[in-house]
């Protein structure tokens, strides 16, 4: 189907739901495209493609709502839907804070090309992503110490998404993706060790090369062998870049509205408090180009914009839809998302923060003795307190120089205290989404040996 096409399923939609006597809805109907195909041993492994259209449909009668949804096209099944929902509505709990934007609220002009959130050259080939594939497995197997390559994949992705609402909206757009990644093993026997690298971007021609992740992911294993547990006690620890977002990713959950409408965030208390260093900034940016999380509107149809989350370490305010904001007597903040599945959240678009003056090797040289995350595994945070607890494996700092690889620690400390005082370094890979930089936290808990 054409946008066109999507255009007139959504408008279908929500006339059906009208007719069926719901007195607000709104549509959403992603048609999308999807190709993988994965290299082991340097043969096919495995290949998929899927192509689909989903439907997702909202009716709100009075203060009730509901959400259906479908992969089926035909008049018969939009009706059915919309039937569906108005008899789920009619039987829903009211919710108060439930209903669409106002007409005066929703944008009316925006750009799609400026974004750059479509590579418009063709689809590649089951071919050329098995040869990327290939590539990729064998740079790695070329680096000593590579006993096997676990796997390796080359992707692809295109979806059409076409947004409209009853109180005149009506708005779409499309994205492609290409990645390439490697999972590389080094070591045999109890000493094996695995790591990893790709890459993801919009556009096919920014995609780093298949010898570069290969020679990464393969580098970065053989880094690993031989890890030892690390000496128990209070040491600085490093986040390495490639996870270092996910540190502001549990200040960006914190600040989300659905979090503080519940009262289940450690931030609930925090707005207008300092929760970073003094002089850093945390922005978000929802027009950047060539980044996955652009975006001229959000879900509810309101026009997005740049705003800082974070100004000068201060924090400047929550992450809201209309129903979020509503409960907390704020304006949303136009960062509603959704699937067809069910109605529209609150979620952050691209963010960045901002970048130190030192290199990561400066911070490991100035860390003295501590350890440099460069994995982590599962996650015992507390919503309310923010006390932090992840396993985490790395390499081990000693007099400004890493000596030796660990696994198999546990790194705790309080999300509060780890934030306000990060040091950040200046190595952020600017083309993600999420642009942060290795972080270094001055103070942490590890347990060890």
């Amino acid at each position: 189907m054409t946008p066109s096409d999507l255009s007139g399923l959504t408008a279908r939609l929500i006339d059906a739901a009208t007719s069926a006597g719901a007195d607000a809805a709104d549509a959403i109907a992603i048609q999308g495209t999807s190709v993988s195909v994965d290299v082991r041993a340097g043969a096919l492994e495995q290949a998929e493609r899927s192509e689909g259209i989903d439907l997702g449909l909202r009716v709100i009668i009075g203060q009730r709502q509901a959400n259906v949804s479908s992969s089926d096209v035909s008049d018969r099944t939009l009706s059915e839907m919309a039937a569906r929902a108005v008899a789920m509505a009619r039987e829903a709990p009211d919710d108060p804070h439930a209903g669409l934007a106002d007409p005066a609220q929703l944008a009316t002009d925006w750009a799609v090309e400026p974004l750059e959130l479509c590579d418009n050259t063709p689809e590649p080939s089951a071919a050329a992503l098995q040869q990327d594939a290939r590539e990729a497995e064998a740079a790695a197997m070329a680096v000593t110490g590579v006993e096997q390559v676990q796997q390796a994949t080359g992707a692809y992705g295109a979806r059409d998404v076409w947004l409209a609402a009853s109180n005149g909206f009506s708005g779409g757009y499309r994205r492609t993706d290409r990645a390439l990644s490697c999972v590389a093993i080094a070591g045999t026997g109890a000493g094996m060790e695995r790591d990893y690298d790709g890459d993801s971007r919009i556009f096919q021609s920014d995609l780093r090369s298949a010898d570069d992740i290969g020679q990464s992911a393969g580098t970065r294993a053989v880094a690993r062998t031989g890890a030892r547990k690390p000496p128990t006690g209070a040491y600085p620890v490093l986040f390495d870049e490639r996870i270092a977002a996910s540190l502001i990713g549990h200040l960006l959950v914190a600040a989300n509205g659905s979090s503080i409408a519940r009262g289940g965030s450690w931030l609930r208390d925090s707005l207008g408090a300092q929760v970073l260093p003094d002089g850093l900034n945390l922005i978000e940016d929802p027009h950047r180009p060539r980044a996955t999380g652009s975006r001229p509107f959000d879900a509810e149809g309101l026009p997005t914009r740049r705003r800082a989350i974070v100004s000068d370490g201060v924090l400047t305010g929550w992450t809201l839809d209309l129903a979020t904001g509503r409960k907390l007597g704020m304006s949303s903040t136009a960062n509603a998302a959704r699937g067809t599945a069910a109605p529209p959240s609150p979620s952050t678009w691209n963010v960045t923060l901002d970048p130190g003056t030192a290199s990561r090797a400066d911070l490991i040289r100035d860390m003295g003795t501590g350890l440099l995350v460069t994995s982590m595994i599962g996650s015992t945070i507390n919503p309310n307190t923010g006390d932090y607890s992840r396993g985490a494996a790395g390499l081990w700092v000693e007099n400004g120089e890493i000596t030796y690889p660990v696994n198999e620690c546990t790194i705790a400390g309080s999300l509060p205290d780890m934030l306000r005082n990060l040091v950040p370094a200046n190595d952020a890979r600017t083309h993600l989404s999420r642009v942060v930089p290795s972080l270094l936290v001055p103070g942490m808990t590890l347990a060890g040996n």
